[in-house]
């Protein structure tokens, strides 16, 4: 089967404006998150923006990138609109890569892949253990739940995702935004209006689940931090400058 990975990444976050330019061991986080896409080696790497610094960056430093709309109120909405500009053809999953995430494990992206084709799911994603109790308080850090535990070799329904979440619940992991869909799925996902929890919690993958698209979870090695805050900037920065 084949697979494309297209990172959404765009300069205007709130918490944090112009991350994915801001530079860890002179590389910006967009180009590390691109390199770590393309370590994975399970297919083309394309990162979609809305903000031509980023394409430029990109592209500078060895990468594809492609320019989309600035209406997009989600990254599935704009990685569907890149797929139909750069029509590479036969593509059977798509996987949606937060651009955020500089320390996402490679044998994870694989991981998953892997699953959605020994599966024929419609959309996949990870989970990692919950090591941190203040994490299930923690609205940041979103948590699903799943409907049997999670060990290494099964890819188990989610029963739903939250933001804030009880202790005593069980088979709840931290979620970890990447998602991998079939492309019949994508195309039907993007197609559906913003559900009301959606919305509600800012939680995209809750329009799959209102519209009856069931997500299979994989467990992931590690949870990557994704940089929300300048706090977590400057976390990742440490770790990575320090692995170097």
């Amino acid at each position: 089967m084949k697979t494309l990975i297209i990172i959404p990444s765009r300069l205007a976050a709130t918490r944090l404006p112009g991350k994915p330019l801001l530079k860890i061991n002179g590389l910006s986080i967009i180009s590390h998150v691109f390199r770590r896409a393309e370590k994975a080696r399970i297919g083309d790497v394309i990162v979609a923006t809305e903000n031509r610094e980023i394409m430029d960056d990109v592209k500078k430093n060895g990468g594809e990138a492609v320019l989309t709309s600035n209406k997009h109120n989600t990254g599935t909405d704009r990685i569907y609109e890149a797929l139909q500009k750069i029509k590479i053809p036969n593509i059977d999953l798509v996987m949606n890569l937060q651009g955020d995430e500089p320390l996402i494990d490679v044998d994870d992206i694989r991981n998953l892949n892997q699953f959605m084709i020994n599966t024929n799911s419609k959309i996949g994603t990870l989970a990692s253990k919950i090591l941190d109790k203040k994490l299930y308080d923690d609205q940041s850090a979103v948590k699903v739940k799943t409907k049997e535990e999670l060990n290494d070799k099964n890819f188990p329904e989610a029963i739903y995702f939250k933001r804030k979440t009880l202790k005593k619940d069980l088979n709840t992991y931290h979620h970890i935004g990447i998602y991998c869909y079939q492309m019949g799925t994508l195309k039907d996902f993007v197609s559906y209006k913003e559900s009301p929890n959606e919305a509600k919690y800012k939680l995209e993958q809750l329009r799959a689940l209102e519209n009856k698209i069931k997500i299979n979870v994989a467990l992931a090695k590690s949870h990557s931090i994704g940089i929300d805050t300048k706090e977590d900037f400057v976390a990742i920065k440490k770790i990575m400058e320090y692995k170097t």
